[in-house]
């Protein structure tokens, strides 16, 4: 496999400034909206898909003993409605098992949580949160092309997270150093 092989796929160019000449990088945008239709457009522009989607990004951690390297193995959309719709009698997807997984769940919503309280609330599902992860892997699994989340802990999902322009790039050379052990 080579680097072109792999399609990185980052929400901000600041999670992907150290991501080495030779791989096909695609900025998303920020939320659940921009990543899966950025990823959907990319994947359906293709003459042969990728032979992996390789979503880098930072996160919150919903546990204050969480920090470095994450490689989730499901992933939640937290702010559906999910309950209610089945109620009404429709399947909404609300969870996505990522295979290869390091076992650690990652809770993904249009919220930048940043609050304790809600970081709490999270933490009684899953292990870190983010804003791309669910819409990244949904987009995949439509296109049947494999996926692995890589997620770097950039602060504590609270006040602190109002400070992530100021480590994206610490985490951006470790995902980068991740990215490259792995498919490089």
């Amino acid at each position: 496999m080579t680097r072109r092989d792999v399609l990185v796929v980052s929400a901000t160019a600041a999670e992907a400034a150290h991501v080495p000449d030779g791989y096909d990088v695609l900025v998303t945008g920020i939320g659940k909206v921009a990543s899966a239709s950025a990823v959907a457009a990319a994947l359906a522009s293709r003459d042969t898909p990728p032979e992996w989607v390789v979503n880098i990004g930072t996160v919150g951690a919903l546990h204050a003993h969480h920090s470095g390297m994450f490689v989730p193995s499901r992933v939640l959309n937290h702010d559906i409605s999910a309950d209610v719709l089945r109620s009404m009698g429709y399947d909404a997807q609300d969870t996505l098992d990522v295979a290869g997984g390091d076992g650690s769940v990652l809770a993904t919503g249009d919220v930048f949580v940043s609050e304790a309280a809600v970081r709490d609330e999270l933490a009684r599902r899953a292990d870190l949160v983010d804003m791309e992860g669910f819409a990244i892997a949904w987009a995949c699994a439509r296109a049947s092309v494999p996926c692995r989340l890589v997620k770097h802990v950039s602060d504590g999902a609270d006040e602190s997270a109002l400070s992530w322009a100021q480590v994206v790039d610490a985490s951006a050379g470790e995902l980068a150093r991740w990215l490259t052990g792995r498919f490089g």
